[in-house]
């Protein structure tokens, strides 16, 4: 049986291969152990470096992302934005860790399976961050340029890619990705597609690639094409990946631009549980009919069911408020909000496995096959793109 990167990608040497040690789902056995005296079995290496590696990447790229300067800071009329997250720096700072420095091997096979464990608790909690009533404050025409932006995103990717020859899942990812709301839909549509860990990286590599270019490009796009306030801010709520892009983008345009703009994504992002469902659905059909045995009751994982759970109880405010009373300071209170607590954590938690995917990641491999993903994006964002700006043109 042959591997994945050896059918589309060509024969690779054995130092090539070996390269990929980092890489789940490649037909390639390699095993670090060590011999236990007086046993025949051996033993894992310790998985803490790993952790210990990635939280450290993780606390500088947090360190990055609150720098007083542009990109990261944006300071408008309306507060301060600050649109690379943190997420987006730690895979950067993990890839350059990975090979710029001779980390111990103990640590790159620690970081293998940090982002399978994490994320499913990821997206859980993040479905405290979304209030699903959103869905209805914005017009019918909007709602139906929303959707027919989220086929035309996934069916480009998936179309495009298969043209390519790139990997299905990955090219499903990087639809998904530019469809909903970058890395969020990317780790949430992965376990329910069978995605491995070259997957993952590939379809977040792209998407976060592309994500900063046209949070500056767009402002300037929608000057040169005469867009109104209102249809810019669908334009750039139904095209730009990551929701603090939008903003940044939006508000750059103008304030009124900023507001419709900010509703439309939310409602994008909304749409991620109905997305993941159909997809999964779908997919599982797929299998099926390619003689494979699908237990409909078993296709949607347990953290699915917790995501729209969490999504559910924000909207119908059934997450309590903590309040305090400071014993030195009685006559003075303060409360904090549980919601955003937990969609904080969440957000910790991607930081944290995109800096374990960073360590995982060869740039030799990425070198290798990372181009047509990437134009695979390309093509599904400017696909994204001219779709909602003829529809704006045709509908508002």
């Amino acid at each position: 049986m042959q591997s994945r990167a050896h059918t589309y990608y060509g024969s690779l040497d054995a130092e090539a291969l070996a390269s990929l040690d980092s890489m789940e789902g490649l037909d390639v056995p390699i095993v670090v152990t060590r011999a236990v005296p007086g046993k025949g079995k051996p033993v894992r290496p310790s998985i803490w470096p790993g952790y210990a590696a990635a939280l450290l990447i993780a606390a500088a790229a947090y360190l990055v992302h609150y720098l007083p300067f542009v990109p990261f800071r944006i300071a408008g009329e309306f507060g301060v934005r600050r649109p690379v997250s943190p997420a987006i720096i730690a895979i950067l700072l993990g890839v350059v860790a990975r090979n710029a420095l001779r980390l111990p091997h103990v640590i790159l096979e620690g970081c293998k399976g940090i982002v399978r464990k994490v994320i499913p608790v990821t997206i859980v909690l993040t479905g405290f961050s979304l209030n699903l009533t959103s869905l209805e404050k914005v017009g019918v025409p909007a709602l139906v340029i929303i959707l027919t932006c989220i086929g035309v995103a996934t069916g480009s990717a998936y179309w495009f890619g298969r043209m390519l020859k790139l990997w299905k899942r990955t090219a499903l990812l990087i639809g998904a990705g530019t469809a909903i709301c970058g890395n969020s839909a990317i780790v949430a549509v992965a376990p329910l597609i069978d995605a491995t860990d070259e997957d993952l990286m590939l379809s977040m590599s792209t998407i976060n690639l592309l994500g900063l270019p046209l949070m500056f490009l767009f402002p300037l796009a929608g000057a040169m094409l005469g867009l109104g306030d209102q249809a810019f801010g669908v334009w750039a709520g139904t095209s730009i990946h990551a929701v603090p892009q939008v903003v940044a983008a939006a508000f750059a345009f103008s304030p009124g631009a900023g507001s419709i703009a900010t509703l439309v994504k939310l409602v994008r992002v909304a749409l991620l549980a109905p997305f993941t469902f159909v997809l999964a659905i779908a997919y599982a059909r797929r299998k099926r009919t390619d003689g494979v045995q699908v237990h409909y009751s078993r296709l949607v994982p347990p953290f699915f069911w917790g995501f729209v759970a969490a999504a559910l109880m924000n909207t119908l405010g059934l997450i309590p408020a903590l309040e305090f009373h400071p014993v030195w300071q009685a006559s003075r209170s303060f409360s904090v909000s549980t919601a955003d607590v937990l969609a904080d954590a969440g957000s910790f938690l991607l930081t944290l496995a995109m800096a374990a995917m960073g360590l995982e990641v060869d740039v030799h491999f990425l070198a290798r096959v990372g181009g047509r993903a990437l134009l695979t994006g390309v093509v599904s964002c400017l696909a994204l793109c001219a779709a909602s700006l003829a529809l704006i043109r045709l509908m508002l």
